[in-house]
């Protein structure tokens, strides 16, 4: 039974995935539509475009620590534990993992276009970044062993973890808005 569910979540799987990937095109060629058709009003289109992106990295950046939580909890090869499985791996192919290239590629493009990588506050902001990145590697790697039964964290460890995402985005919230220094 479970051997058939997989079959059907591996064939779905690979939807979701050509229909991200197909996403990404779209923003791609649009994007540099924009560019060259009206490179005056492409910044604020990039702006709109990294806050989106932000927030879908952060979305999930929330929620896939907290599936981690409930899925320690699960018996291993247990029908939970498999769901389990199936929702984190979308969750990070389907839209953190997106989304952090995203954030990464129009931040970079803005940090460059807006300030030229000057100033105190964007150099923080940046290695604020940084360290939510290596939580998101973090984390792929703890899919990857939960998806090979192989995780030995508690569903306490995890529940420490959720609330690192939420303090780098207070800083990197902060850091923007206020521009301390």
């Amino acid at each position: 039974m479970v051997q058939s569910n997989n079959a059907g979540n591996t064939n779905s799987t690979g939807q979701a995935m050509m229909r991200m990937i197909s996403g990404i095109a779209v923003l791609v060629v649009l994007t540099a539509l924009l560019y060259f058709v009206a490179p005056d009003s492409f910044y604020p289109w990039a702006k709109a475009i990294h806050i989106l992106a932000v927030i879908s990295w952060m979305a999930g950046m929330l929620y896939l620590p907290r599936l981690l939580v409930y899925h320690a909890d699960a018996e291993k090869g247990s029908v939970q534990s498999e769901t389990f499985k199936v929702m984190e791996r979308r969750l990070l192919r389907g839209i953190i993992n997106p989304a952090m290239i995203v954030t990464w590629v129009f931040g970079l493009w803005l940090a460059w276009k807006g300030f030229g990588f000057h100033g105190g506050w964007l150099h923080a902001k940046i290695g604020a970044v940084l360290l939510l990145s290596a939580v998101h590697g973090y984390l792929a790697g703890a899919v990857r062993k939960f998806a090979e039964d192989r995780n030995e964290k508690p569903a306490r460890h995890w529940r420490m973890i959720n609330e690192i995402p939420t303090l780098l985005m207070i800083a990197i919230v902060i850091l923007v808005v206020v521009k301390p220094f």
